[in-house]
């Protein structure tokens, strides 16, 4: 028999949507590749998002989120592991279609672990206190999109 997912507890949404938009990134990147894009260009993008999106989301999820669970938790090592590396990658620039490559597969596969097995698990632990104090932290704005170079987009 199967279980149903686990419903995404309102306070934890705009998390999910910064998730969304990382996912959008990783299929830009890939898009850029496929389209033959310059990487400097992607990189530029990259750079972008990272400095208003990621960074801030990064922020949260350290601050708010995972002290949820106990530091020496695995899955909070995890997810802090992967942003170290994350953070190395968004400012490791030397050869840019390699740092591409692994943004795209590393930021990847840590959404997909903090959408599927972190956030349940936070969901799951956290007191009503927590959860509310999390939705405070959710941003008004919806998402803005950098539409100076939608290298991503086919020209026709």
């Amino acid at each position: 028999m199967k279980t149903a997912p686990l419903k995404r507890h309102p306070s934890l949404h705009h998390l999910s949507h910064d998730h969304h938009q990382g996912l959008l990134l990783c299929w830009k990147i890939r898009q850029g590749f496929k389209l033959t894009i310059e990487a400097s260009r992607i990189q530029t993008y990259c750079e972008w998002f990272w400095k208003n999106h990621l960074t801030p989301h990064f922020e949260e999820e350290e601050e708010v989120i995972f002290p949820i669970l106990e530091a020496d938790h695995p899955l909070i090592k995890q997810a802090i592991s992967e942003h170290k590396k994350l953070r190395r990658l968004f400012n490791t620039w030397e050869n840019p279609e390699k740092t591409l490559g692994q943004i795209e597969e590393v930021l990847e596969k840590h959404i997909r672990f903090e959408e599927r097995i972190l956030f349940p698990e936070i969901q799951e632990k956290a007191t009503a206190k927590q959860l509310e104090i999390i939705a405070g932290h959710a941003k008004k704005e919806k998402f803005i999109e950098n539409n100076t170079d939608p290298f991503w987009i086919k020209a026709t």
